[in-house]
């Protein structure tokens, strides 16, 4: 279970380490391109249930804590869903993994036979 730290009140939010690498690598990206956005999630029931939501400047300090050390291979497709939810609201929310899309294997054409030439 690895941890996102947010700014210097010590805001933790744990998450598993799949989908802090993914969060992670929205927020970098929007981050480099001085993008404000905010962070939202679900808190659980157990703790009274509701959500949260965070605001994310370039100048506030983010961290981002792993506890795997071999960092997971990333889902493109359930970076791009968050990716375009994130530029379309301002809103990236962390929730459920999206099916990566089945890569799309090139069909193959059958090539023009040569014909035999009757000298």
């Amino acid at each position: 279970m690895g941890k996102l730290i947010y700014g210097s009140s010590s805001r933790e939010l744990e998450l598993d380490d799949r989908t802090l690498a993914h969060v992670k690598s929205i927020a970098v990206m929007k981050l480099r391109r001085n993008e404000s956005f905010t962070i939202s999630w679900q808190r659980d029931p157990e703790t009274g249930g509701g959500r949260v939501s965070i605001w994310v400047h370039p100048s506030i300090s983010l961290q981002f804590e792993f506890d795997e050390e071999v960092r997971p291979e990333l889902n493109r497709t359930w970076l791009e869903a968050m990716m375009q939810d994130a530029n379309k609201t301002g809103d990236l929310r962390i929730g459920h993994e999206v099916p990566e899309a089945a890569p799309v294997k090139p069909t193959r054409t059958s090539e023009p036979r040569a014909r035999k030439s009757s000298a």
